[in-house]
């Protein structure tokens, strides 16, 4: 649990402490930012992430449920947001980059397809070009069948002068020029129509190896936008929920805070019985303490008196005036007067002041932690009476043991969040069982808040171990 000390003047500290706890509560749960730069491994970052989840667990054992879940929840969804922010981020830089490629390909398409219809236009016009040829070719061709022929003796025998004759022969050497060039011109249109046909093939599985790209390159294109929107989406329910976390830590903060202050109430209730059982303890221990020494006086001087006697009297001193009446205790031995109240488990946390990690302020862990599994038997640490025990909000499951003065100063142990009593009152042994370990109480997990008094204030339980 944490509780301010009891020393003079805690009231005081008490009143600050509080205000204090209110005000950085409120503080504490502000948005923790993403850092959008940042790139970490998620599995790196994972188990940096329950690392401090663990560490948040021991420094919260004495911390109510509620408020400790809370703040974990929170905790956990803020170190969630640098790796969704990162993923958003490459996710984004990712939609850009495809979005580019996407813009390319449909480029090349363009290109592709413009490159195909100029290649079809111009295998039309040749295959027009051959077309227009053979038609003169081919009336070319009639003209000299419906003619009969077109030979120079038939042209000669059937002209009538001279000049005729050599006009005719003129103008035969004139259409056979003009067939040649139409036969050259068709071999020709004929030989680049092949070249052509060839060309738009080739442009056309360079369209269609363009087209499956530009496809595959949108579809590409929209799967990024798709995982930049979820990564975005993500992020932005990451950030929803830590809003709801952080209203529920301020909640319990204010709800930790009222339960802090009755616990301190408690506490102080407590160290006020303590005090005077130890007041009381302390005076009865200086009465016994003072009789013992007058009855050792009182011994001494009747030895005195009867060394001076004649040894005929038949005695030596006898007995010295009986048990010197020591503490109730005994003097502390090499090892402490007191026994740890587990062996088992492990110490979560030690006695001292610490930072409180939800509130931000500095607090007394007025005790030793044994964390061990639930249901581990508790033992007292020494010999005493059980003064208290039963159940208590902030301490839950409590037995209080008064183990008298033991060298000299007035000892009382505590053992809380017990998950079940089993001694509940009378006197009881080193080693007796007064319950179980457990988790009750403002407890975050199995454990033994074990705590002792000096006179009615904490002290160090390692001091008298």
């Amino acid at each position: 649990m944490r509780r301010t000390p009891a020393p003079r003047n805690a009231s005081a500290r008490r009143a600050i402490g509080m205000s204090a706890a209110l005000l950085c509560s409120l503080a504490l749960v502000a948005p923790v930012s993403a850092h959008p730069g940042s790139d970490p491994d998620p599995s790196k970052q994972k188990k940096h992430v329950d690392a401090q989840i663990d560490k948040l667990r021991d420094d919260l054992a004495d911390t109510n449920a509620d408020l400790a879940n809370a703040y974990i929840a929170l905790r956990t969804t803020q170190g969630r947001l640098p790796g969704a922010q990162s993923a958003l981020t490459q996710a984004q830089a990712a939609a850009s980059r495809a979005e580019t490629a996407n813009a390319i390909a449909a480029q090349e398409l363009e290109v592709s397809q413009a490159n195909e219809t100029k290649a079809q236009d111009e295998l039309a016009a040749t295959s027009k070009e051959i077309r227009d040829s053979r038609g003169q070719v081919a009336q070319f061709a009639a003209q000299i069948y419906q003619e009969q022929g077109f030979g120079e003796l038939d042209m000669a025998m059937t002209s009538t002068s001279p000049q005729q004759f050599a006009d005719r022969i003129a103008l035969i050497g004139t259409v056979m020029d003009l067939q040649g060039q139409s036969m050259v011109k068709l071999a020709t249109a004929k030989a680049s129509q092949t070249a052509q046909e060839d060309h738009l093939s080739a442009l056309r599985a360079d369209s269609e190896k363009a087209k499956r790209k530009a496809e595959a390159s949108l579809a590409a294109a929209n799967a990024a936008r798709d995982k930049a929107t979820a990564a975005k989406a993500a992020l932005d329910a990451l950030a929803a929920q830590q809003a709801q976390q952080a209203a529920a830590v301020k909640a319990q903060s204010v709800a930790e805070n009222a339960r802090l202050a009755a616990a301190q109430v408690e506490s102080d209730r407590l160290s006020a019985v303590i005090k005077a059982r130890a007041a009381a303890a302390l005076r009865r221990a200086k009465i016994r303490a003072a009789a013992n020494a007058k009855a050792k006086a009182e011994a001494a001087a009747r030895a005195a008196r009867n060394k001076k006697k004649p040894s005929s009297s038949g005695s030596t001193g006898g007995s010295s005036g009986g048990s010197s009446g020591g503490s109730s205790g005994g003097s502390p031995s090499s090892g402490g007067p007191l026994s740890a109240p587990t062996t088992l488990g492990w110490i979560s946390s030690e006695f001292g002041m610490r930072l409180h990690p939800i509130q931000h302020i500095w607090k007394l862990h007025s005790g030793r932690d044994y964390a061990a599994p639930c249901g581990t038997p508790i033992k007292a640490a020494a010999p005493g009476v059980v003064i208290e025990s039963g159940y208590n909000p902030g301490y839950g499951n409590r037995v209080i043991v008064d183990h008298g003065v033991i060298g000299g100063v007035h000892l009382t142990t505590t053992y809380n969040h017990l998950q079940r009593i089993r001694t509940h009152g009378g006197r009881v042994s080193r080693g007796t069982v007064v319950g179980y370990e457990g988790s009750t109480g403002n407890s975050n997990g199995c454990h033994l808040h074990f705590e002792v008094y000096e006179d009615g204030t904490f002290v160090d339980p390692r001091n008298y171990l």
